[in-house]
């Protein structure tokens, strides 16, 4: 690790964030946090608070969009993948009950139309079920209509096309194409066996808002979706762990997840092989979700190819802080999990934490709190 005011980094606003960041653990909200703030593709400084240390691994859940979707970037660079395609040409298993017209860029954009279709993770193996799960599913609304977040659905299909038009499997492709060309440690994407002790548990923690403290917030109640408790406690799980959920399974630290973010930055690994080239880039950053707006507060999604572009003032509306440029991008994770990086400052910053709140409107003002002050720690 370089030290921090090598790579421009600023020891006070370091320790600002840090003191942040362990504030709910002293309380004893959190069981464990876990911090990375990387500039200059090294990083420059990790911090771990509660029971857990710098090698403990967490499920990073939706943060693993980031990850599948520059696994698919790579193949649209190589010709072999594009936005514009009907999914069903690929996959042609998937095209009943309507889903024929559905295209590659709708599933990066949440536009798709099946936002709820279930997928058990331990059936992605059995690729007879994995099919006829792909088959079964329905439409909620017309694709291309509207916005709404597909925690996992639309994520299980692109990592299909990946492994149709790759021919490896998605955990080996995600392996060998991006994880290993990055020299990223402590970072999976399916989990092997031996690594279980290293995982800190998800567990719930806080009292959940009722009706009644919503109207009084004067905010509105988010819709039950799949991303249940029991959904979240189902990654302790070693069998669905190794899966490797595309949505939602990566487990890392968030050491690795900073250096990931580095990467899709910088287009690679500092000192190693070009990964994404600048068009790549440019092309997985660039806003193509228009006027859709999130169902829930009616802001601009500001969705790019598979990540979130914080954008304008509403950018705290999609996990960002105040003090990100409009250019950053991201995605978060169940929990409270947050991954960005800042093409204005050259910083990427990683959250981790195995307490799941029960109360969002704190777990967000935590997370733009922590944003607000990882987005300066640039000197």
């Amino acid at each position: 690790m370089a030290a921090a005011d090598e790579i421009g980094l600023d020891a006070a606003q370091l320790e600002a964030l840090a003191e942040r960041a362990r504030r709910e653990v002293d309380e004893g909200l959190l069981p464990s946090a876990q911090i990375a703030v990387a500039r200059d593709g090294r990083l420059g400084y990790v911090a771990t608070f509660g029971d857990a240390s710098e090698d403990t691994l967490y499920c990073v859940f939706s943060c693993t969009k980031a990850v599948t979707s520059a696994a698919g970037w790579l193949l649209m660079q190589e010709g072999r993948l594009s936005a514009d395609e009907r999914v069903a040409d690929i996959v042609p298993e998937f095209a009943a009950n309507g889903k024929d017209g559905i295209t590659v860029e709708q599933l990066f954009l949440h536009s798709a139309g099946f936002p709820h279709a279930p997928f058990r993770p331990i059936e992605w193996d059995d690729r007879e079920q994995r099919l006829a799960r792909f088959a079964r599913w329905r439409l909620n609304w017309p694709p291309g209509s509207r916005f709404e977040y597909h925690p996992t659905s639309s994520m299980w299909v692109i990592a299909e096309l990946i492994e149709r038009r790759s021919g490896q499997g998605f955990r080996e492709f995600v392996s060998e194409r991006v994880v290993a060309p990055l020299g990223l440690e402590d970072f999976f994407v399916g989990l092997p066996g031996g690594e279980n002790p290293r995982v800190a548990p998800c567990m719930h923690v806080g009292d959940a808002l009722t009706s009644e403290d919503y109207a009084r917030l004067g905010v509105p109640e988010p819709p039950v979706t799949e991303v249940t408790e029991d959904a979240i406690l189902s990654f302790n799980q070693p069998d669905v762990r190794a899966v490797g959920v595309p949505g939602g399974g990566g487990i890392m630290t968030a050491a690795a997840m900073a250096l990931f973010y580095q990467g899709l930055l910088h287009g690679g690994a500092k000192d190693g092989p070009e990964l994404w080239t600048q068009d790549t880039r440019a092309m997985a950053r660039t806003v193509v979700s228009g006027d859709l707006t999130d169902p829930l507060y009616g802001k601009r999604v500001n969705r790019g190819m598979g990540i979130v572009i914080a954008g304008d003032a509403d950018r705290n509306f999609r996990g960002f802080g105040h003090n990100n440029s409009e250019t950053a991008f991201g995605h978060g994770g169940a929990g409270g999990q947050i991954a960005w990086a800042d093409p204005t400052t050259g910083t990427s910053f990683a959250y981790c934490t195995n307490g799941h709140d029960r109360n969002p409107i704190r777990m967000g003002r935590r997370g733009v709190s922590l944003s607000n002050r990882a987005a300066v720690c640039a000197a």
